[in-house]
């Protein structure tokens, strides 16, 4: 078996860097509410995490400090400076290597990430809800993770009517590409959004089909770790989805992904060396 290859080159932190074997990205939230408790960091413990994600091979580390699953409540941009901003200053001034991604949708807060050591911005929204995303994004010259989702944390759930889940949201990415070009942002990724304003069946038909999105010709990133999407089928809790999440990142890497966004590295790490030797056999 093959998986997918694409020809793929980003400029991170002012080097252009080949992306020739999926990478893992590993998850701190600076967030009190995130579905899995386990993901929740404070500044006290950020350092002792990031060394140990770095360490189990990390090479990307996504800091979000505005919980997007379904029901999240709203935070205000004077909290998200606060909660994310002190987190991405002591992570890069102790690993200043380190590739470091803000989870934001926010044109103010990627721009402050950025300023003190962020190299990626990853938008949930795909520049949807801030006008001054891509501009920002543009004049900051780093790679943008777009993602597909629809409404708000509030209203996603009952946002899944598609009349074909895999082509209504290929067409989508083809206009947000399209527009996100226009705006001059050069390094583009895209994120199918497993579990926003999805179904259980529409999540699986997606990454069935995750090959599919080979034809944008971009890096694509999964995000299923731990997801609800793992647990109702397998009867668990967050707390519990490793083995679940293990299981749909090999899926995901048989697929073409080349991220995987998730909150234990060392099991995402073994995953990868086992599909790439199992692909070069």
């Amino acid at each position: 078996m093959q998986v997918p290859q694409k020809n793929i080159t980003l400029n991170l932190k002012g080097k252009l860097r080949i992306i020739d074997h999926p990478m893992v990205m590993g998850i701190i939230n600076a967030t009190p509410d995130s579905f899995y408790v386990g993901s929740r960091k404070s500044e006290d413990n950020v350092l002792r995490t990031a060394e140990k994600m770095l360490t189990d091979g990390a090479e990307i580390l996504d800091i979000g400090a505005y919980s997007t699953r379904p029901g999240a409540q709203e935070v205000s941009v004077e909290e998200e400076l606060k909660r994310a901003i002190p987190i991405i200053k002591i992570i890069h001034q102790h690993f200043p290597d380190t590739i470091i991604s803000i989870d934001t949708f926010r044109a103010e807060i990627a721009r402050a990430a950025v300023e003190v050591g962020a190299s990626i911005i990853n938008d949930v929204s795909a520049g949807e809800d801030d006008a001054n995303m891509f501009d920002t994004v543009a004049k900051l010259g780093v790679p943008y993770i777009m993602m597909h989702k629809r409404g708000t944390p509030q209203t996603m759930t009952k946002l899944t009517q598609y009349e074909d889940i895999v082509l209504d949201v290929l067409n989508y990415f083809t206009n947000r590409i399209s527009a996100a070009k226009l705006a001059g942002i050069k390094d583009l990724i895209v994120d199918p959004g497993f579990g926003f304003a999805k179904t259980m069946e529409q999540n699986y038909q997606l990454l069935k089909s995750l090959d599919r999105f080979a034809i944008l010709e971009l890096p694509i990133l999964v995000g299923v770790s731990r997801k609800r999407m793992i647990q109702q089928i397998i009867d668990t809790s967050a707390a519990d989805a490793l083995n679940g999440t293990t299981v749909l990142h090999t899926l995901a890497l048989l697929k073409g992904a080349d991220i995987l966004r998730v909150h234990d590295v060392k099991e995402a790490v073994e995953s990868v060396k086992l599909v790439n030797y199992y692909t070069k056999q």
